[in-house]
């Protein structure tokens, strides 16, 4: 196996072999505690400029399949593991792990102590860092890590969002006769959706709950999008700093009160900036499925998959925003509503993949808004007229 080096800008380095692709990667070195769900890892648009670490010491037993992308491609700039399987073995896998890297030339790293590195990164906080089986020098490698640019102020959403509007028109996979189904139900309400970054299975549970989807680029303006004449508007997870972002956070506040909004992850996050609140980058993030929520309104428990680099800071929330979750972990910010007008977040992932459904109501919620606030959808222009 090729020798392969992970240098962190704080000095700390890890020597291992290559996984994947050769050559080098650089970014935001951050951890993902799940046991499964590596493809859709790999593909979700909110680690782009990020290495990620998986915690779980065995990655890639299952393969991986067309089927469970939360992207056209990968999105990670690297990928950081214990241990890679040799085999795959799933009777839906259609290649190896490291095989799916290469193909798409991700730069991987595996044999090292990756529970000592997300010690680390627990301790130290996440930072840059850079993957290389080419520059073997340790002091070269960290000089370069430092010389990478922080996340703090970046636009990384320009880098993942959509070129052009488009529908969506794939529900949620569901048995039938044997084979894999992704009918949604027929069409009662009009959604357009802001592409900060969104995951596939965000708009299978959308089109799933009713919905009409139309997802646009997120430099579209409001004017553009209320002609659409849509019941709704969702904004989508995505990448990096939301203060990065202020296009996008001055679109939103012109559609506020004029229509239901429900943000998820960036979307709660650029939400809170559009009331004027402020948001501040937390130590190591959260990234993973077992992150436990309170639902301040029901007092339940939830347990949810999160992955996030940035939070709301809650003592700048005007009085019209209600916090109505916080993460029980440390207290944070995990959802948001106001207090008359039909608008609502969640800072975690209620469609998960990967990560547990506890959450799936937080749609049905949006569709209900729609109800009360909304007709049903008319023939109206649409993007693709």
């Amino acid at each position: 196996m090729k020798k392969a080096l992970l240098a962190l800008a704080d000095g700390t380095t890890f020597v291992g072999e290559a996984f994947g692709a050769e050559g080098e990667a650089g970014g935001e070195v951050v951890f993902n505690t799940n046991m499964t769900g590596y493809q859709e890892v790999l593909t979700d648009p909110s680690y782009k400029g990020q290495i990620v670490v998986m915690t779980y010491p065995l990655i890639g037993n299952y393969g991986v399949n067309g089927e469970d992308f939360e992207s056209a491609r990968p999105q990670v700039e690297g990928f950081v593991i214990k241990e890679g399987s040799r085999l795959a073995s799933n009777w839906r896998g259609e290649c190896t792990l490291e095989e799916f890297l290469r193909e798409h030339r991700v730069v991987g790293i595996q044999g090292i102590d990756t529970r000592a590195l997300t010690r680390h990164i627990r301790t130290c906080g996440a930072q840059m860092g850079i993957i290389s089986t080419q520059e073997l020098d340790p002091q070269r490698l960290v000089r370069r890590a430092r010389e990478l640019p922080p996340l703090l102020g970046r636009d990384l959403v320009r880098e993942v969002t959509c070129t052009r509007p488009y529908r969506w028109q794939q529900g949620v996979w569901e048995w039938k006769a044997g084979y894999r189904s992704a009918e949604g139900q027929s069409a009662s309400y009009r959604v357009v959706a802001y592409d900060l970054g969104i995951k596939y299975n965000i708009l299978r549970q959308l089109v799933s709950q009713g919905c009409e989807v139309y997802v646009v680029p997120a430099h579209t303006p409001a004017q553009q999008v209320l002609a659409m004449a849509p019941d709704g508007l969702f904004l989508s997870n995505g990448p990096g700093d939301p203060e990065g972002v202020p296009y996008v956070v001055e679109q939103v506040r012109q559609c506020i009160g004029k229509l239901p909004i429900f943000g998820i992850c960036l979307g709660h996050q650029i939400l809170a900036l559009a009331f004027g609140g402020k948001t501040y980058k937390l130590k190591f993030g959260h990234r993973g499925g077992n992150q436990p929520v309170k639902n301040l309104l029901t007092g339940r428990i939830e347990i949810t998959a999160h992955n996030h680099g940035f939070a709301v800071d809650a003592a700048s929330l005007p009085p019209e925003l209600e916090v109505t979750h916080i993460n029980l972990n440390d207290q944070t910010v995990e959802g948001l509503q106001h207090r008359s007008l039909p608008v609502f977040s969640v800072q975690y992932h209620p469609e998960a993949s990967p990560g547990p459904h506890d959450s799936h109501y937080l749609f049905q919620q949006f569709v209900t808004l729609m109800q009360q606030y909304k007709s049903p959808v008319s023939p109206t222009a649409t993007p693709e007229g």
